[in-house]
């Protein structure tokens, strides 16, 4: 059976009496070539331990399973179980994990499913939980790589520069966390039903050490957040709807001059060490009241 062959997938879904759901974001693939490539490029080997969210039907899944000394494959949708369980029993190394991804510790099945092995995570994700299945995969702070198929503008997005329309707080977590590199780009006619959009493969590997050093992480990134809160704005205006209520809209002026910042800077403008450095600029006028 060939799981990116159409009239071989729906011989199988018409078997197991399937029907797509449209809130589950289901697309499978129909081009061989795109399951592959995203093995190979997730870096999975025999050490490896691959944690898959959202196999589908199986095709990514199969190609990791060869590569790979084990697999462990999250899948919500209790209806494609009994298919997993066909497409995947030539594959021993393979378990297949009901549940939602978003609601369990990836840390700890990661260590339950992988012992001895070097943990990566590889997926074709959902365009409906894209940016929290990537927030909880870089949190749980245990894989090498975290490869995974996306829609393009969420890919542009992680992998964009400061001052590019696509840059925004997700980038910045992205980056700070880990280094994105924006692999491929996958048609919309590669999949079952085809999506509206077009797709693309981003691999991102934690970094071993964060990029700058912060005061406080949390704090920084509060300050990102409300940079970007209201994207039209200056950085000041934003700044002054966040901490308005503690320091007024002149004393943000001097701490943006005081930074080296025009006031009608926007947050687009400024990268990981500027954002540094206005964060610990802040809470030092925050703690000295």
């Amino acid at each position: 059976m060939d799981l990116c062959n159409e009239k071989d997938i729906k011989a199988l879904l018409g078997r197991h009496g399937f029907r797509f759901s449209k809130s589950m974001g289901q697309n499978f693939l129909i081009e061989g070539w795109v399951p592959r490539d995203i093995a190979e490029a997730s870096g999975a080997e025999a050490h490896c331990g691959v944690l898959e969210i959202g196999p589908g039907i199986g095709p990514l899944t199969v190609q990791l399973a060869q590569r790979a000394g084990r697999v462990a494959a999250i899948e919500l949708d209790k209806a494609l179980l009994p298919i997993l369980a066909e497409t995947l029993a030539p594959y021993d190394n393979v378990s297949v994990i009901p549940g939602d991804a978003m609601k369990l510790d990836l840390a700890a099945l990661v260590n339950e499913q992988f012992p001895g092995l070097t943990p990566i995570a590889c997926a074709n994700l959902p365009y409906n939980i894209t940016t929290p299945v990537i927030t909880a995969l870089i949190e749980a702070n245990c894989f090498a790589s975290i490869t995974v198929m996306i829609q393009r503008e969420v890919a542009l997005r992680i992998c964009a520069a400061p001052g590019t329309s696509d840059y925004g707080a997700f980038s910045l977590f992205c980056q700070y966390h880990t280094q994105p590199e924006f692999l491929f780009e996958v048609p919309p006619e590669c999949f079952l039903p085809a999506p509206k959009v077009t797709s693309a493969v981003i691999r991102l590997v934690p970094r071993p050490e964060p990029p700058q050093d912060l005061v406080e992480e949390s704090f920084f990134f509060q300050v990102v957040k409300a940079s970007f809160a209201q994207r039209r704005k200056t950085l000041l205006n934003g700044l002054s709807a966040a901490f308005g209520s503690r320091l007024d809209k002149d004393v943000l002026r001097s701490i943006l001059e005081d930074c080296g910042l025009p006031a009608d800077v926007r947050g687009e403008r400024l990268g990981i060490p500027e954002f540094a450095r206005l964060a610990a600029t802040l809470q030092n006028h925050l703690h000295a009241q």
